[in-house]
């Protein structure tokens, strides 16, 4: 067994145990590496290595970490990653966790982005997206199942769980509002001491290994680090807001208001603190910005980038790297195009993700600190099981999408809602994703394995017989 080091906590009279900085690198950098499938597929991800494998932290604080998560703009699965790693190494391990957890899609719709703008088609890569396509699906579809059957622990968290999927597949109602009412409806029922909202009442047995957090390396106590501090939450302010702030004030004094590195700046700030729902949410805030305001990106380029940010690892947000890059590489000034959007596509994703470091790292201390507050858990877990909803919702956005070339709206009585067009069934992709689906939930295969054959199928019959649009 992997030796651990501790330290003394106040409060509960439990040790909190520390996995060594080096092994949590290597975690950390698998999880990584493993992060396709967006938010569904990351989060399990997470809590099958984090919690079930590696058994760092347990269950209910796992959940707990993720709720709070939810309520925050920006990718909840890397903000995850950045309070799991706080949780364990104290800041560096959140500064660590989260850096690690963009770095490799980073790298990689850079790479693809490159490719994109030089040869102006990329029918070999698209035609790995068509078989990484079908995997992701398979992959999300099983994360919603996993995610489900750990926090749907009673017909009231299920119908929490359709409610919000029916108010936002049929309704379109707005994400903030369908997590704000969730998150009222759970706190009145924990005040009330309906059991159903009760952590542990009436959940009866769920499947996959359970991890209660006193059997967990970190325990049950509140770890020293962890509590409010007043000097070190003043620090972080000020260092995280010179990061955030700082390039772009640089950028409107030495380049003026209007060129293009200081409207990617102060355009991507801005959203990241509205990025409530993730990168689905705000794609068509993005898009209708990005083409109509500022010219960056031409009618359909936007799904593009969401097509490498789908089938890239790390959050789906990054297809806002692709924004910029095409931004900057269309306005270049003096830099030469490629280097310009070089430039572009880095700055987008630093000040998208310095906020999301700001957040976790300024309120997790808060959130660890009312961790039994009964109420507020029960607000929490209400706000998990609309998010299963939600997701499921995303999963069956992208399934239309995968699956069939045309969707169209049908509305009435008060809803609309997209349904496809049969005739244009993707037949090859139905049958792949089928396949696919099989490997998952039938023979349990890895995650890297069905992707990766998936990946070559797709290649194989997108070079043979061509990729249909």
């Amino acid at each position: 067994m992997t030796a651990i080091t501790s330290e003394s906590t106040r409060g509960s009279g439990a040790d909190a145990h520390k996995v060594p900085f080096s092994e949590a690198l290597k975690v950390w950098a698998r999880v990584a590496a493993l992060s396709f499938g967006g938010p569904a597929g990351q989060i399990a991800m997470m809590h099958r290595i984090i919690v079930e494998e590696k058994r760092w932290i347990g269950e209910d604080r796992f959940l707990h970490a993720l709720n709070y998560c939810t309520l925050l703009p920006g990718p909840e699965a890397q903000q995850l990653a950045i309070y799991i790693g706080w949780l364990m190494h104290k800041t560096k391990g959140g500064l660590v966790a989260g850096t690690l957890f963009v770095l490799p899609g980073l790298l990689a719709i850079m790479g693809l982005s490159w490719i994109y703008a030089i040869y102006g088609n990329v029918g070999a890569v698209q035609a790995l997206f068509f078989g990484l396509k079908a995997a992701v699906l398979a992959i999300v579809l099983g994360a919603v199942i996993r995610m489900g059957s750990k926090s749907l622990k009673n017909n009231v968290m299920i119908g929490l769980a359709a409610a919000a999927f029916v108010a936002l597949a049929f309704f379109k109602a707005p994400f903030p509002l369908v997590v704000v009412v969730a998150g009222l409806i759970g706190f009145i029922g924990g005040k009330a001491g309906w059991t159903a909202f009760s952590s542990g009442g009436g959940h009866g047995k769920i499947g996959g290994k359970q991890v209660a957090d006193a059997d967990s390396l970190l325990g049950e106590g509140v770890p020293e680090h962890t509590r409010p501090n007043a000097a070190w939450l003043a620090k972080v302010a000020v260092i995280g807001a010179i990061a955030w702030v700082g390039p772009i004030i640089l950028l409107f004094v030495f380049l003026g208001q209007h060129n293009v590195f200081t409207d990617i700046s102060l355009f991507f700030s801005k959203m990241a603190m509205v990025t409530f729902g993730g990168a689905y949410a705000v794609l068509s805030y993005v898009a209708q910005a990005a083409v109509e305001r500022y010219g960056w990106l031409k009618p359909g380029e936007m799904l593009d980038g969401l097509g490498l940010a789908e089938t890239t690892p790390g959050p789906l947000i990054m297809v806002t790297q692709f924004v910029g890059f095409m931004g900057a590489y269309r306005a270049p000034g003096t830099l030469s195009p490629l280097l310009a959007a070089t430039l572009g596509g880095l700055l987008t994703t630093w000040v998208t993700f310095v906020p999301c470091f700001l957040w976790i790292l300024l309120g997790a201390p808060f959130m660890e600190s009312l961790r039994q507050n009964k109420a507020l858990a029960a607000a929490l877990s209400a706000i998990t099981a609309a998010v299963v909803g939600i997701i499921l919702n995303l999963a069956v956005w992208f399934a239309l999408h995968v699956l069939f070339s045309e969707v169209r709206q049908v509305s009435g009585f008060g809803m609309s809602a997209d349904v496809p067009v049969l005739g244009s069934v993707n037949v090859p992709s139905l049958i792949l994703t089928v396949a696919a689906m099989i490997a998952v939930f039938r023979f349990k295969v890895g995650m890297l394995t069905v992707l990766g054959a998936c990946a070559l199928i797709g290649l194989a019959w997108g070079l043979t017989f061509g990729i249909r649009a």
